[in-house]
C-alpha cells in the first residue's frame, strides 16, 4: 500500500473540491494538472497548473483564451483562484455582451502571439516600436476610462 504525504493528502482534498463543483481533473505525471469546467451555455473553461522547482504552483487559464493567473504557494490558493474565476465566468455568461467579450479577448490573445512572431522573425524599426508603444498606451488609457465609468460586478 502506498503512503501519501500530508501535502499529497491536502492536494487530493483540493482536487476533490474541484470535482465536487463539476470540474474534470486530469492528473499528468503528478506534477501537472488540467482542470476542465463546462458552463451552462456549453462554453468550456480549462485551467492548467504545474508544480515549479521551488514547490510553488503556476496557474493559467487556457480556454476560452489564454491568460496567466500567477504563481501560488499552496494548493488551496490554486483551487480558490479557479473557483473564483469559474464563478466570474458563470456571472459574466449572463451578460448580453458576453459573446463580444470572448471575441475581443480572443483577438487580443491572438494579437499577442502575432506581436511575438513579429519581433522574433523581423527586424522592427525604432519608429514602429514607438508606434506600438503609443498604441498600447492609448489602449491602456481607454481601459482605465472605461473602468472608471463602469459599474463593478460584485459576486
Amino acid at each position: 500500500m502506498a503512503l501519501m504525504t500530508v501535502r499529497q493528502l491536502k492536494h487530493q482534498a483540493c482536487l476533490d473540491k474541484l470535482r465536487n463543483i463539476g470540474c474534470t481533473v486530469i492528473n499528468i505525471e503528478g506534477v501537472m494538472f488540467l482542470i476542465k469546467y463546462k458552463l451552462k451555455n456549453n462554453m468550456k473553461l480549462t485551467y492548467f497548473y504545474h508544480l515549479n522547482d521551488d514547490n510553488t504552483y503556476f496557474l493559467e487559464r487556457i480556454k476560452p483564451y489564454v491568460v496567466e493567473a500567477g504563481t501560488f504557494d499552496t494548493e488551496e490558493e490554486i483551487v480558490n483562484s479557479i473557483i473564483v474565476d469559474i464563478n466570474q465566468f458563470i456571472n459574466a455568461s449572463n451578460s448580453k455582451n458576453f459573446g463580444d467579450f470572448i471575441d475581443l479577448t480572443t483577438k487580443l490573445s491572438n494579437n499577442v502571439k502575432s506581436f511575438d512572431d513579429l519581433f522574433l522573425h523581423y527586424n522592427i524599426s525604432k519608429e514602429d516600436v514607438a508606434s506600438f508603444n503609443k498604441l498600447i498606451s492609448e489602449f491602456s488609457s481607454m481601459m482605465s476610462c472605461i473602468k472608471e465609468h463602469s459599474e463593478e460586478i460584485k459576486i
